[in-house]
């Protein structure tokens, strides 16, 4: 079987700083491409189940795209993924501010987040996988969060084709962290997320305002159109009449997941599988929560490398992450980070057609 590999290139330049794009190669069909700048999983290739490649990730064509106004393809997303309300929380007695960016709330960390930064990176191989180690350091005050953070993002390719991310984080001063990666997925290739079939393992999940803020307690899922405990047509479910559905557009909502078999295990979030069968992507979770985003603010102007253009409903986001305003929500699992602690989180993206075509199942 042949080793895989880890190499870099350069993809341009931000401002004074270079940016490389890193391939991971397991030489078994499965390759990530992820550049420096954002963290940005730029491609992720996946045989089909006759062995065809494609990436299942949209992409941006050139590093100027990326750094353009864009929302968020493919990068990693921090201090603080989804959403603050007003852009304030209260930690320790004291009122934070971060720039309120999203219809007067914080969105992603603020304009200027992790996923607008050049990381510093390290490759490496083993027989069994290949390893890009990210690091960055926020200082203290960074968008308005307190605290000097010292974050790790550790992407993992392995020899049956799953892809990991690892997140770490340590401060020097009580903070609030949440971080995810925000690729748009498409099994097909094709731009067209609809007749994908998706089933998300949890029995509840936060309806919100017109301003995309969770406006009440998790609700049961039962009976609605977020029902997705057995897989759902995309179509058929993101169509309905629901004044949920029509306050975001499609999907824009944080599914909170069923507890794990042990505290802080791995568990599934979600199953994605292309109209035809022939990708299926599972997504593995430590984290509590997954936002479900049927792209649907995308509408044609962004350019895909191949010459198309990423519309509405062209692409899903399943954004592994702790609940959205948690900092003003003590009822929701805490995202603060305090000195002498370590954040840790897992998300692993499994391809099971590759195992059933390998067995010829």
């Amino acid at each position: 079987m042949p080793r895989p590999t880890v190499h870099s290139k350069p993809f341009g330049a931000h401002g004074p700083t270079d940016v490389d794009i890193w391939t991971l190669d397991t030489g078994t069909g499965v390759r990530a491409e992820i550049l420096t700048y954002g963290g940005i999983l730029h491609r992720l290739t996946v045989p089909d189940t006759a062995g065809t490649p494609a990436s299942v990730v949209r992409s941006l064509p050139a590093l100027d795209d990326y750094t353009g106004k864009n929302p968020f393809f493919g990068a990693l997303v921090g201090r603080y993924a989804n959403r603050i309300a007003h852009g304030r929380f209260t930690l320790d007695g004291t009122e934070y501010r971060v720039p309120a960016t999203d219809r007067g709330h914080a969105l992603h960390g603020g304009p200027d987040g992790f996923h607008t930064r050049v990381w510093e990176a390290a490759g490496s191989a083993t027989d069994e996988a290949a390893v890009l180690r990210l690091t960055l350091h926020s200082p203290d005050g960074d968008m308005g969060f307190p605290g000097a953070l010292d974050v790790t993002v550790t992407y993992t390719l392995d020899t049956s084709g799953t892809l990991a991310l690892d997140y770490a984080a340590t401060t020097d001063r009580a903070t609030v962290v949440n971080l995810t990666n925000h690729a748009y997925f498409d099994l097909t290739a094709r731009g067209d997320i609809l007749g994908h079939t998706l089933q998300v393992d949890a029995g509840h999940y936060l309806p919100v305002d017109e301003e995309g803020i969770p406006e009440s307690p998790a609700a049961p899922v039962a009976g609605t159109p977020f029902d997705l405990t057995l897989p759902q047509v995309l179509s058929e479910r993101v169509c309905l009449t629901s004044e949920q559905l029509r306050r975001a557009g499609g999907f824009d909502h944080c599914w909170v997941l069923d507890s794990p078999d042990a505290p802080g295990g791995l568990r599934r979030a979600a199953r994605l599988t292309a109209p035809d069968a022939r990708r299926v992507m599972e997504v593995w979770t430590t984290e509590p929560g997954i936002q479900v985003y049927t792209a649907n603010q995308l509408d044609g102007t962004l350019a895909d490398p191949d010459g198309g253009h990423h519309e509405r409903h062209s692409a899903v986001c399943l954004e592994t992450q702790h609940l959205p305003d948690s900092p003003n929500r003590p009822d929701q699992p805490p995202t603060v980070l305090r000195p002498g602690e370590d954040f840790r989180s897992r998300t692993e993206f499994r391809f099971p057609h590759l195992a059933d075509a390998a067995t010829g199942a």
